[in-house]
């Protein structure tokens, strides 16, 4: 678990990806079940074995192994597409500076930025 228990328990999403906190962080994962059942809080688990987590998750997604990435990719281009993000939090507190330039854009596959030139051929 890598936030803290005061966090966990307050919170109304909790994400378990690529592990068994229930089975392997009991202690701590408690705090994501009084979250689920206090907070009405969504637990989201992501991870290709179905485990006693998931078992308990409002949504499970059963990614193929290897697919972290795209996964994630994929859930911040929806959340950014439908401005489900505090974009101003983003702005002053992340380094996700593709939001900061409105000049980002994200057509046929490709980041904007993107330089097939400065790009090294493996």
């Amino acid at each position: 678990m890598t936030n803290h228990w005061v966090d966990i328990k307050n919170a109304n999403v909790v994400v378990v990806m690529g592990g068994n906190a229930a089975e392997a962080h009991p202690v701590g994962f408690r705090w994501a079940m009084e979250a689920k059942n206090n907070n009405d809080a969504t637990l989201i688990v992501v991870d290709p074995r179905f485990t006693r987590t998931a078992s308990v998750a409002d949504i499970y997604a059963p990614i193929r192994s290897g697919t972290d990435i795209t996964f994630l990719s994929g859930v911040l281009l929806y959340l950014i597409e439908n401005n489900k993000i505090n974009a101003e939090y983003v702005k002053h507190y992340t380094n996700a500076s593709l939001l900061v330039r409105d000049d980002f854009a994200f057509e046929e596959g490709l980041f904007s930025g993107y330089d097939a030139e400065k790009t090294p051929v493996r």
